[in-house]
């Protein structure tokens, strides 16, 4: 007989291993199906090594400058050799804790890979597991429009094992992920292009977030070519030449591939079994459940924000919805988001255009607050801003910022439009000086109409 779970979990990345420690909370047994390490991209290639190697270009920014604060500084470069070492550590650190974590958890993980092969059961290497319920998290992987992924084409998984520091690299993406790799190889020293098909980088962030952006970058002298698709990628001897649909060529010593990420779903049974998939994305309800027997998607598979917290969120949510507790559901608008280039984005709610498009434009008002202004922000060196979008006496729908380590402010961000607070609500808040975080004191003030340093 089939070895039998109140929870089997399909997936061990941040969506499933949140679904499973949630859902051994509740007392009940689980399963944890994984082919490769658990931890998923977030821990191995995506959130935590980008962001080591994001904090090394940090310090290399920072020794480069250091004179101006009145620190001699010998700046000999960056050696990626020891930026990796430095990265592997980190990750070897935190997946050893996961692991831990489950072991005490009573988490069973299962090693190898699994296919559904009915309504409750996952087949692992010829062995038969069942689920009461049972919870698909595969994950995702990056998108390479056919592209062949060599030395000299490379998406960021391959980019984050490099141990030296290319020369010159052209980046096909300007969201995200092409954003975080351009920012930190150019604080290392490679002279860098992105190639982006849409009108503008980060192009779903707000436009007041962009035009910041798009300054900075040309101010640090990252090249950017927006507008026109790219045609071709062709290897040359001695890098790779990059063809726009209007004929324009670039050429560098390597190319990174960053489209975008989508969804691993290919043969693992979910569509014989009945489950929708649209483009490789599992079709859900809004309460993330497939349609089929006792089947729940979350993370990456599922349309939206491909984002480790959101998995986390999902994962806490379906282990609820099991335990029938009937959790609230939080849209991925009110989800909050960081890119972690330089200077770095946080948003969370509606932009500007969105709102006006939701609320009607006659009933949107909205306020920038100059990162000028702030201590904290002078004593850093960094410009910016940070924008609110309220609803003309309501809430607070959208705060969007952009910064030298205004990704730290996401936290009461988050809460103001989730909370559904009003500008007046926050302007009576007190927040600690000389702190950035003042700046979403001053920025709701002003929204409230009593602006103390705008």
């Amino acid at each position: 007989m089939a070895e039998e779970f109140d929870v089997l979990v399909l997936g061990g990345g941040s969506a499933g291993y949140a679904a499973a420690l949630r859902s051994v909370q509740h007392g009940f047994t689980v399963g944890l199906i994984e082919k490769a390490k658990l931890g998923g991209t977030c821990l191995h290639t995506g959130c935590i090594p980008t962001k080591a190697y994001l904090h090394a270009a940090e310090l290399a920014d920072d020794a480069k400058e250091s004179e101006k604060y009145g620190v001699d500084v010998d700046f000999k470069g960056v050696n990626l050799a020891k930026v990796k070492e430095y990265k592997d550590g980190i990750v070897a650190g935190k997946h050893k804790g996961l692991t831990g974590l489950l072991k005490m958890r009573k988490v069973q993980v299962i090693e190898g890979e699994g296919k559904l092969v009915s309504q409750n059961e996952i087949e692992v290497d010829g062995t038969r597991y069942k689920g009461k319920n049972i919870v698909l998290a595969t994950g995702s992987t990056s998108k390479t429009f056919g592209l062949p992924i060599s030395e000299k084409i490379i998406t960021s998984t391959e980019a984050l094992e490099m141990d030296r520091t290319p020369k010159s690299a052209i980046v096909l993406g300007g969201g995200v992920i092409g954003c975080e790799f351009a920012s930190a190889w150019t604080s290392y020293g490679t002279d860098v292009t992105i190639i982006e098909g849409l009108p503008n980088l980060v192009p779903n962030e707000d436009p007041s977030i962009i035009k910041n952006l798009e300054r900075s970058f040309k101010k640090r002298g990252i090249k950017f070519n927006t507008g026109t698709f790219f045609k071709e990628v062709e290897e040359t001897a001695d890098g790779v030449k990059v063809t726009l649909e209007d004929g324009k060529v670039f050429e560098a010593e390597i190319c990174l591939v960053a489209v975008g990420r989508g969804p691993v779903t290919e043969g693992f049974g979910f569509e014989e079994q009945g489950i929708t998939l649209d483009r490789g994305f599992v079709i859900t309800n809004e309460r993330l459940h497939t349609g089929v027997g006792n089947i729940y998607a979350i993370g990456d598979i599922v349309p939206g924000l491909q984002l480790a917290h959101r998995g986390y969120q999902q994962g806490i949510f379906v282990a609820e919805e099991i335990a029938g507790n009937n959790p609230v559901i939080v849209e991925d608008i009110n989800i909050p988001k960081v890119t972690y280039c330089e200077p770095e984005i946080m948003s969370v709610g509606y932009t500007q255009p969105k709102a006006e498009e939701k609320f009607g434009k006659e009933n949107i008002e909205v306020t920038e607050y100059n990162l000028a202004g702030n201590g904290k922000s002078s004593i850093l060196g960094t410009g910016g801003i940070i924008k609110m979008v309220g609803v003309k006496g309501g809430p607070i729908v959208g705060v969007h910022g952009i910064g030298t380590r205004i990704g730290e402010q996401i936290g009461e961000a988050q809460l103001i439009v989730n909370w559904e607070a009003y500008p007046e609500d926050v302007a009576a808040l007190v927040h600690a000086h000389p702190t950035q975080n003042e700046a979403l004191g001053e920025a709701a003030m002003a929204l409230f109409g009593h602006p103390l340093h705008g």
